[in-house]
């Protein structure tokens, strides 16, 4: 059993020493396979270095390769997205031949779109080749734009009025019409493209003004004419009312149409050519405007005296209507200020001619009434002094550019107005009715001293200037406070006061001569002094000499000479109310008193038979109030 073992054991020693050889040669095999890897290494190292070393200048020629590449598919593309429209040419030809209406508005400019684009892509290119194409597509271009601007210029006419009737609209207070919302849609689409593809004027502004500017002339010539025949007149010598010209109602049909097509404007056309397509399509309209007022312009120069009043009405009429069209639109002030210029100008004017023109009538005068009487041109210049309160605020206006007294000298004809004042763009101190006030006194003034020295040459006597003056200045005075001159005038009648008292002196100069009969002599160096002022009339007498007696008989006998021509003369002047009145009170408190006083000294000189005394104290006083 023990050798068994030992033999068992031994057999495995020998087997596990052949495993361990097999090992080992195996171990050698791989040290050997490693050292060969190892030198592979190595030279696999040594051939990469070289590789690298060649590989790369092979790569960047070969990104450069590529870009080529892809620049050259690229140029290819190019070419065929060129070659595309002149492929698609004649389908877009068939389009613009056809027209907007046939074609439809969008997909005919959608049309000229493209071609426009592809005209544009080949322009960029420079290739020799699309030359040819270019042409054609410039040629189907232009085709289309003509084609499109005679569509704009058709279509705006069909839905263009001739004329329409503007009484309809400004007598019932409605708007002037609009074109159509679908029609301006289109218009508004035509004209997007035009606008924008435009390298000049827009063309279709031309066209536009053309068309709706001669449909505005047409509207209002027959209100331009109404309002040059309006102003004939039937009577030469009427004088111009309120209201009764038709500029008015011209006006107020300018401002609703040119509003109106403004806004029609503003939905076609961008906001960039707002201004120029409205200043262009009023020019019919306004130069119409400025021949009518030119005409009425003439006529008021013709009949300055009567019509002046229209230059004034014309003036804030037109005033009003350029500040409302402004306020709308910011356009047309300049073109509105220079047509109603000459007007205006007239209208300046007209304020010192109309004082000249008082002057010249009174000193053409030949003769004036021997019994005071007044004289029309009184009344007449008052008139149209109250006819000026129905037109203040243009006559303040234009007195307000004058200057306070502007109107008394050249000033006025060296004042330029080319614009179109408002009372609000002038100084805040200035009051057009202060003006107009002084303008006022300015002219009654005026009118008196003509008056007073016309009367001094053809009338005789300083009685009769005074109950002419006076006359004159009552009616002055009447016409001013049953007027709306009063409260224009209130405060400032100092002047007609002055005037009132020139007349009493000269009136009182007669009642002078009259009362020096009624002064007699007191001798204060006599024993006793009469009782003057007493009524014992006799006893005064007793200590009169004779001579003294026969002064006293003839001072009666002159007084009543002279105080019945002075009554008489007093009752055969024409006077108004009120300067009878005045006058005739002035005679009583002038010589009632002294005659009272003298009466009752002397009365007694022919013992009550009347051949001296004429007048007792109740008799003269009766005679004084029948005077008034």
């Amino acid at each position: 059993m023990a050798v068994g073992h030992v033999n068992g054991h031994h057999a495995a020693d020998e087997e596990a020493r052949a495993e361990v050889d097999v090992l080992n040669s195996r171990l050698d095999k791989t040290t050997q396979l490693t050292k060969k890897i190892q030198a592979s290494l190595g030279r696999l190292e040594t051939t990469g270095k070289s590789v690298q070393d060649v590989s790369g200048p092979i790569t960047g020629e070969t990104k450069k390769l590529q870009t080529l590449g892809n620049n050259i598919d690229a140029v290819i593309a190019a070419i065929e997205r060129l070659r595309q429209p002149a492929d698609s040419k004649n389908e877009e030809e068939a389009i613009i031949r056809q027209g907007p209406e046939k074609a439809g508005l969008s997909n005919y400019l959608n049309s000229i779109k493209r071609l426009n684009k592809a005209l544009a892509d080949m322009k960029a290119s420079n290739l020799r080749a699309n030359q040819q194409t270019m042409a054609d597509l410039q040629r189907l271009i232009k085709i289309g734009n003509a084609q499109l601007e005679n569509s704009f210029d058709k279509m705006l006419r069909v839905e263009t009025p001739r004329s329409i009737e503007p009484l309809q609209y400004t007598t019932k207070n409605k708007p002037f019409p609009l074109l159509a919302q679908d029609k301006i849609s289109c218009l508004s689409l035509m004209n997007s493209y035009v606008s924008g593809n435009s390298l000049a004027d827009n063309p279709l502004i031309k066209i536009y003004a053309d068309v709706r500017g001669q449909y505005l002339s047409q509207t209002l010539v027959n209100l331009a004419y109404a309002s040059v025949n309006t102003a004939k007149k039937k009577s030469p010598d009427a004088i111009y009312r309120a209201g009764t010209n038709g500029i008015g109602m011209y006006a107020q049909a300018m401002e609703g149409l040119l509003v109106a097509e403004y806004d029609t404007i503003c939905n076609i056309f961008m906001r960039q050519d707002w201004g120029p397509a409205f200043q262009m399509t009023c020019q019919a309209p306004l130069a119409e405007l400025a021949r009518t007022i030119r005409e009425l312009n003439n006529h008021i120069k013709a009949h300055l005296n009567t019509d002046c009043y229209l230059a004034y009405e014309v003036t804030e009429i037109m005033s009003n209507l350029s500040n409302k069209i402004v306020e709308r639109t910011g356009e047309l002030k300049a073109t509105l200020a220079a047509a109603l210029k000459p007007v205006r100008e007239t209208g300046k004017l007209s304020l010192a001619e109309l004082l000249e023109d008082t002057k010249r009538r009174v000193g053409g005068m030949q003769a004036l009434p021997s019994d005071g009487s007044p004289v029309p041109v009184i009344s007449e210049t008052m008139q149209r002094l109250q006819t000026m309160v129905d037109f203040l605020r243009p006559i303040s206006s234009i007195m307000i550019s004058l200057g306070d007294g502007g109107w008394r000298s050249g000033a006025a004809a060296n004042t330029s107005m080319d614009g179109i004042p408002s009372l609000a763009s002038f100084d805040i101190g200035a009051d057009g009715k202060e003006i107009f006030a002084h303008y006022c006194t300015d002219t009654v003034d005026a009118l008196m001293s003509a008056l007073e020295q016309k009367a001094r040459v053809l009338l005789k006597g300083k009685s009769v200037w005074g109950v002419f003056l006076a006359n004159s200045i009552t009616i002055v005075d009447r016409m001013i406070r049953d007027s709306d001159l009063k409260p224009l005038l209130e405060g400032r009648l100092s002047s007609l006061e002055g005037w009132r008292k020139k007349a009493r002196a000269f009136y009182a100069d007669a009642c002078k001569d009259v009362s020096m009969q009624l002064f007699d002599v007191i001798h204060t160096n006599r024993s006793q002094r009469p009782p003057s002022g007493s009524s014992e009339s006799a006893s005064i007498l007793k200590g009169l000499s004779g001579k003294d007696k026969d002064s006293i008989k003839a001072k009666f006998q002159l007084f009543n000479a002279s105080f019945d021509e002075l009554v008489a003369r007093h009752k055969t002047y024409s006077m108004e109310r009120e300067v009878r009145q005045m006058f005739a009170k002035d005679m009583q408190q002038m010589l009632e008193p002294l005659y009272n006083r003298f009466w009752d000294r002397y009365h007694e000189i022919d013992k009550g038979k009347g051949k001296y005394v004429k007048y007792d104290k109740s008799s003269i006083s009766a005679v004084f109030l029948s005077l008034y």
